[in-house]
């Protein structure tokens, strides 16, 4: 078997990830479409997985089936659960599990993508630590590189508790220091968080029965996340999901630009969404944690080159008022 290979942001040339077909005019491939076109930037590496994970399979013909059934039991075990006396919790063997079904039925593509999340949210609420109003916030040091690692820090449960409590934090320390936004301003923006990803997956490895795409996967072990977690717990991270809007309020107040925030979708926490539809947004949920990464990305980029007028490090604009940084580099 050959040894996993670390894969950092810009470690591999887009071409050797994604494999174009031939161009048909009268029968485009909108995958293909897709991956060349850069109205939305993205981690060129990242987006190849995204697409080659889309094209897949099971995706096409077992996702409609799985949603269905996995909607079925949740419902089961939220009613189960609503009714007993008593609320009961697993998150170490959740974790176990949920590592064995990764390593097992999930694609090496989806695998990537999600420990590299998990990295994405920590180098946000690092960011916003760092260019916060007090600097002894709690920083996040949740960095997986391997499915096991997502074990050993009980992965999961822990990038939920990192996003709340860090908005809790976040919001005593304004109160405290009201004109933080001011002074970060002058001294402008800090990008020494926006770190390149290393995730050690081995996509040579032979697959068996790793065949499950990655929105499949969800559906599935969302329904043991339900049974493992308390009825609140649960909830607690379905909710989660909808602070996306919240993160991006956080990010364009600093960068004083919110001409990309239409690209949220995850909204309107004081307003929770359905546990049924929790894949979904758990997957557009991954989705934005990428555009927003590489807008800052893009945004620290432009700082190197004196791309932005001041030192607030929000995207130049050219004489037409289109941002710059809305290109992939």
């Amino acid at each position: 078997m050959s040894q996993p290979s670390p894969l950092g942001t810009h470690d591999l040339h887009p071409p050797s990830v994604y494999k174009f077909q031939i161009y048909n005019r009268r029968d485009p491939n909108p995958w293909d479409v897709l991956y060349i076109d850069e109205a939305i930037p993205l981690d060129p590496i990242a987006k190849a997985y995204m697409l080659k994970d889309l094209q897949h399979w099971t995706r096409r013909y077992l996702l409609i089936p799985i949603k269905a059934i996995a909607n079925i039991l949740l419902a089961l075990i939220m009613t189960v659960k609503r009714l007993l006396p008593f609320q009961f919790r697993a998150y170490r063997f959740m974790h176990q599990v949920a590592a064995w079904f990764l390593n097992t039925f999930v694609t090496p593509e989806a695998c990537y993508l999600i420990i590299r999340h998990i990295n994405l949210g920590s180098n946000i609420v690092n960011f916003l630590i760092d260019n916060g109003p007090s600097d002894s916030i709690e920083r996040s040091n949740l960095y997986p590189k391997t499915v096991n690692d997502l074990v050993d820090r009980l992965a999961f449960l822990e990038h939920d508790l990192i996003l709340y409590n860090f908005v809790w934090d976040y919001h005593q320390a304004q109160q405290k220091h009201p004109q933080w936004i001011t002074e970060i301003q002058q001294r402008g923006l800090n990008f020494d968080s926006i770190q390149p990803i290393i995730v050690n997956i081995d996509m040579e490895q032979k697959r068996g029965l790793r065949i499950l795409d990655l929105e499949s996967a969800i559906e599935l072990f969302k329904v043991f996340y339900s049974l493992c977690l308390t009825s609140e717990e649960f909830a607690r991270a379905v909710l989660s999901l909808q602070l996306d809007e919240n993160f991006g309020l956080y990010i364009s107040n600093l960068t004083r630009d919110d001409r990309w925030n239409h690209l949220i979708t995850n909204r309107h926490p004081l307003v929770p969404n359905s546990p049924f539809n929790a894949a979904r947004d758990l997957f557009l949920h991954g989705l934005l944690t990428e555009y927003l990464h590489r807008y800052l990305e893009i945004s620290n980029e432009n700082q190197g080159v004196g791309g932005h007028p001041d030192q607030t490090g929000y995207p130049k604009q050219n004489m037409n008022g289109d941002a710059t940084s809305i290109r992939s580099c």
